[in-house]
């Protein structure tokens, strides 16, 4: 199967338990998926791991990597692919430290050119764009239009994610705009008809290339 040039990127809901590994499989098997993001809030580091476990070694199956959000800590003890970080986070210089060069470090910059600028001059592995679209799976206050994703895929190496109420409905323009990767998370897990439903139809937008 081709990979395409834009990449799904999808983030877990905040209940990670019950059938959700199942869930995650079927996804995955529907689809390239370039990365998985461990998303829990409020939750003791044992609890984290346990929950985690399970679905690193799905990932790890179908060769997707496995990103812990906000947590530097839980990534290295999963060992884990890499860490995402919002700006009241842990610190990059630190996280780089803990984690070592090989670890993926993405940082949010919601839809700041200036803090774009300074993640990937200080050595972020990914910048985070959003929220393009209303979203209900977080709150946001930064909205930012297209052509900051065309100066960036100009102006930079470093991929860049879109993130924030993307469905297969409203992605293309994103693509089309340089997007590297779409994050997704509500309209992949919510999706009436499944999740593994939703990631081909994100690969059949992603694949017309």
């Amino acid at each position: 199967m081709t990979i395409p040039s834009c990449q799904l990127y999808l983030i877990s809901p905040l209940d990670v338990g019950g059938d959700f590994p199942e869930q995650l499989q079927s996804a995955l098997e529907a689809g390239p998926v370039a990365a998985f993001q461990f998303r829990v809030k409020d939750m003791e580091q044992d609890e984290a791991a346990r929950l985690a476990q399970p679905l690193k070694e799905i990932c790890d199956a179908h060769d997707v990597a496995f990103v812990v959000n906000d947590d530097v800590a839980l990534a290295k003890r999963l060992g884990a692919d890499g860490v995402h970080l919002g700006q009241g986070d842990d610190d990059l210089k630190d996280a780089r430290a803990e984690l070592g060069d090989q670890g993926q470090i993405g940082i949010t910059c919601h839809d700041s050119r200036h803090l774009a600028m300074e993640a990937g001059e200080g050595g972020a592995n990914y910048i985070a764009f959003g929220a393009f679209f209303p979203t209900e799976t977080k709150e946001t206050h930064h909205r930012p239009e297209l052509d900051v994703l065309q100066w960036w895929s100009k102006m930079m190496e470093i991929p860049c994610v879109a993130i924030g109420g993307i469905t297969p409905d409203n992605c293309r323009p994103l693509v089309d705009a340089g997007a590297d990767f779409l994050a997704v998370s509500g309209s992949v897990w919510n999706d009436p008809k499944g999740p593994a439903d939703a990631v081909r139809r994100f690969t059949a937008k992603l694949s017309a290339d």
